[in-house]
């Protein structure tokens, strides 16, 4: 199951982090010619290993991406190529055609979208170094790695309140910081009723020896002896191929903060023969969990469009 003479696949997946290569590997199974392309940006590999991924728990990111595509190699209607899509649009007849930032050219009767996402978070001196390790966006994923050690949660408001009392599971040492912002009182009782410090004092950096975490230090020249930090993050599109492609996109709200393609139970993006997958496409927190099962879904809804011939 090649592609046919004209150059047209069955389909095109964006990204081959776990979403992508799971939504290839159910498209190969059901024998179905597709093309993978893979920016090689994915999210997780800052990384030291995967939390909470069954099978796969405390396994290296670059080392699960690496048995993904010998997986999918095995599969002859399978084909990964290293690129990024630089621009996509839907032809008169339905397929899609992409264009790659090289300036190659692929088309497909179908695509799946699963590009991961842009994580945004507060720009603060020693973050960037330590993000993944000791400063992360997701207790489920890395908590138990920092376990019982002293936290600072960096957020504010009711999301702020709320992942600093979620995070008593792992320590009973949590301090929320606000960077400057003020909480109402209904916050501060909230936080006081949980066992929760609060520093409201503004933020000048994180110190630490390479990517451990020592202290938050604080614009008047004081420090809070930490060691390990949660991060409010927003995560956006990478790009704006979705919306070229038609596809309608959510607000992040205070709570998700994730600007997630918009798709029914099956992962259709409303535009035919459009899917998407991954946290790209999901509005929950981001998990390798979450992505790789609204994976599979995509790429049997297309296999299933595709085998219908429409």
């Amino acid at each position: 199951m090649t592609r046919n003479d004209t150059g047209m696949r069955d389909c095109i997946v964006v990204g081959a982090g776990a979403a992508g290569m799971s939504a290839a590997l159910t498209l190969a199974r059901a024998r179905r010619s597709t093309l993978v392309i893979d920016a090689g940006r994915q999210s997780n590999l800052a990384a030291a290993a995967i939390g909470g991924l069954l099978g796969h728990d405390r396994r290296p990111p670059a080392e699960f991406y690496a048995a993904g595509r010998a997986e999918l190699m095995a599969y002859p209607s399978v084909e990964l190529c290293q690129g990024e899509v630089a621009h996509g649009v839907q032809e008169d007849d339905g397929s899609f055609t992409v264009t790659l930032s090289d300036g190659r050219r692929e088309r497909a009767r179908s695509m799946v979208l699963a590009p991961g996402m842009d994580y945004r978070y507060p720009s603060l001196p020693g973050m960037n170094e330590r993000w993944g390790h000791s400063v992360f966006h997701c207790p489920f994923c890395h908590g138990w790695e920092v376990s019982d050690r002293p936290m600072g949660v960096l957020a504010v408001g009711a999301v702020g309140v709320h992942g600093a009392l979620n995070l008593r599971a792992w320590s009973d040492r949590i301090t929320l910081l606000t960077n400057g912002s003020e909480l109402t009182d209904q916050h501060r009782e909230q936080l006081a009723v949980g066992g929760v410090g609060l520093d409201e004092r503004p933020i000048n950096g994180l110190d630490g020896p390479g990517a451990e975490l020592r202290a938050v230090v604080f614009a008047d020249g004081g420090e809070l002896p930490i060691g390990a930090l949660l991060v409010k993050t927003t995560l956006y599109q990478r790009s704006t191929l979705a919306r070229d492609l038609g596809a309608s996109l959510t607000e992040p709200d205070e709570m998700l903060s994730v600007e997630a393609i918009k798709v029914d139970a099956m992962f259709r993006t409303g535009v035919s023969g459009l899917y998407a997958a991954g946290d790209a496409a999901t509005s929950v927190p981001p998990s390798m969990a979450a992505a790789m099962a609204s994976a599979y879904l995509a790429g049997a809804a297309a296999a299933v469009q595709l085998a219908a011939g429409y």
